[in-house]
């Protein structure tokens, strides 16, 4: 559904994005996540036909953006970080006007059933200006799906929102992830992994990371992480590592403190009934084994300080 080749957009001497490369699939979510003045908001305005690119090529429903960018507006739809709404009009009337520009015929019946998918029937005679933030997200998200695009690209959707609004921008763009292939930039860490099925890291213009979050995880991890958590009496900590390094499929344990150790087995291993079993044997008392994960903060600032720390070296 999107192919970036090479996507390079500078401004003189400054490199906004550079050599971007990745694929988002027909009905996927994607999350480019990274920090302010990482180079999200001019990839996707890229991807809209908003601005071209310097070098490299984009290609959005079949279309390249830079040699049809009116086709590739036909299919998209957009919600910048600050959606230009007319807070004098009501909803209806903006989504009226919004449904004229984009040439819909049948306005009314399409307006209706985008105001129910959004929860905005209610509010139909409101004037925008009198709408709480997140109704206002409402409204941006309601003008970018009117004309039933085959892609969604969202900048900074929950940006300004409170914990209640972002749960509920949260769920309709789950539910709007049923019909439209979507990208959503934010540098709100939690954000992605609660929608998002993919991740692409962005920092200083670059591409430096793109999975899961399960992915990325395992990826850092090295392996299978796992903790468990046991008293081993007049046992020294380097002899319980020793055992525990033992059990086949472990590749490495680290003591986080007497009773609880950190373990790192190979991706294709499942050691946890042979772990609970050796500290059985042992004589030990075993009081948890759980499998454990990094956190998407973890990851993101993991890859953040390495990069940073390759381009400085």
């Amino acid at each position: 559904m999107i192919e970036v080749e090479g996507l390079t957009k500078t401004y003189g001497p400054m490199v906004a994005i550079q050599d971007l490369h990745f694929r988002v699939e027909p009905g996927e979510i994607v999350g480019l996540l990274g920090p302010n003045g990482a180079g999200k908001t001019t990839t996707m305005r890229i991807l809209t036909g908003y601005m071209p690119p310097t070098r490299g090529r984009a290609i959005v429903a079949g279309y390249d953006v830079l040699t049809h960018p009116l086709d590739v507006r036909r299919r998209v739809g957009y919600m910048p970080e600050t959606v230009p709404l007319y807070p004098e009009m009501t909803v209806a009337d903006y989504l009226d006007f919004m449904a004229r520009l984009r040439g819909i015929s049948d306005r009314r019946t399409r307006i209706a059933e985008v105001m129910d998918q959004l929860g905005l029937t209610e509010r139909a005679d409101d004037r925008i200006g009198t709408l709480s933030k997140g109704y206002r997200q409402r409204v941006g998200l309601a003008q970018a799906i009117l004309h039933a695009p085959e892609v969604l690209i969202l900048d900074e959707p929950t940006i300004g929102l409170d914990p209640q609004q972002i749960i509920e921008v949260r769920q309709l763009i789950r539910q709007l992830g049923e019909r439209h292939t979507i990208i959503l930039s934010t540098h709100i860490l939690p954000e992605v992994s609660q929608v998002a099925d993919r991740v692409l890291i962005i920092n200083k213009g670059r591409l430096i990371a793109e999975d899961s979050p399960e992915g990325l995880t395992a990826l850092l991890a090295g392996g299978r992480r796992l903790e468990i958590e046991l008293i081993a009496p007049n046992t020294p900590q380097t002899t319980v590592q020793q055992i525990l390094a033992a059990v086949p499929g472990v590749r490495d344990v680290t003591a986080e403190n007497p009773q609880r150790y950190l373990v790192i087995a190979h991706e294709e291993e499942d050691p946890r009934p042979l772990l609970a079993q050796t500290v059985i044997q042992q004589g030990w008392q075993l009081l948890e084994l759980r499998t454990s994960t990094l956190s998407l903060e973890d990851i993101f600032l993991h890859l953040i300080t390495r990069e940073s720390a390759g381009q400085t070296a």
